[in-house]
């Protein structure tokens, strides 16, 4: 409880200021949100800066690692999926990108908005404690004890919200908690048991990144997880479709949740788990798409 309301207090210093409004998102969930599309794959319009959007790259590690959730502000471009790190005072990019790229560009021209993206992505983590071997979300980790994805997520989010001039130019900006991007499920739908409580665990999760961000109205915006294997014998996935139906549930039960799925078969690359660079520009549009639906109403 302790941590939230810290970050709650530094969402309300960081807010207060009339220079530059910013809407701003986090991005989270495991590998497809950490992004394993590749930069020479790009179109020409994606391989600069995207104007108007700021993203806060937290750095993902392992449970029980240090240094996790460190970065600093910086312009969107490539070079933020899968590979990339940062400290709290550099940032060295990899040759991978995410949704992050696509979602913002998108975005900030649908809404005409300045956007800012906090970003924290951990491939193959869980929401369910003990469901996978690269991390989990579940809050009462080791009996607190330990660090694990819940605490780098919050660690990202303070250490964004502790700067109160993301773009730099001397003057205190504006940042409105506008929505959570949520891409993940694929850990949990190939373990029995953590698939069963998916919905329970999810709910849970939201909730307290909502009230993390002090806003328990926030949009959130789930991606629906896809397996290579088109039949229940050739999937990755053996539990997905309980997976599926928990994200479709949770959609149903609250107002401000949406999914958003691909409208047609999504490749992938050989290892059978990731998307090809395309899709992961088409899933960025997607989220951006339903966030100024969101932001409409």
């Amino acid at each position: 409880m302790l941590k939230k309301l810290a970050l709650c207090a530094l969402l309300a210093v960081s807010t207060q200021s009339k220079a530059d409004d910013y809407l701003l998102y986090f991005m989270g969930g495991q590998s497809n949100m950490e992004g394993f599309g590749f930069n020479k794959d790009l179109p020409a319009q994606y391989k600069k800066p995207v104007e108007n959007t700021l993203l806060f790259f937290g750095n993902p590690v392992a449970d029980d690692a240090l240094n996790g959730g460190k970065g600093v502000w910086t312009n969107l471009m490539p070079g933020f999926g899968t590979g990339a790190r940062s400290t709290d005072h550099s940032i060295i990019l990899s040759e991978r990108f995410g949704p992050e790229l696509s979602f913002g560009k998108r975005l900030s021209e649908l809404t005409d908005k300045k956007i800012a993206i906090i970003k924290y992505a951990r491939g193959g983590s869980s929401i369910a404690l003990g469901a996978s071997g690269f991390g989990t979300w579940g809050q009462n980790y080791a009996d607190n004890t330990k660090i694990n994805q819940w605490d780098n997520f919050q660690t990202t989010v303070r250490a964004a919200l502790a700067n109160n001039d993301i773009d730099g130019d001397g003057e205190a900006d504006t940042l409105v908690p506008a929505g959570i991007i949520w891409m993940q499920g694929e850990a949990d739908a190939y373990h029995e048991q953590a698939s069963k409580v998916y919905l329970a665990n999810l709910t849970s999760l939201m909730n307290d990144m909502k009230m993390t961000f002090g806003n328990k109205e926030l949009p959130i915006i789930l991606g629906r997880i896809e397996d290579s294997g088109k039949t229940p014998q050739t999937r990755m996935m053996p539990y997905i479709e309980s997976v599926w139906d928990a994200q479709k549930k949770y959609v149903q039960s609250n107002a401000n949740a949406h999914l958003v799925a691909f409208d047609e078969p999504v490749e992938f690359i050989e290892d059978k788990w990731h998307y090809k660079s395309n899709y992961y520009i088409k899933l960025g549009n997607l989220f951006a798409e339903k966030a100024a639906e969101t932001l409409a109403k």
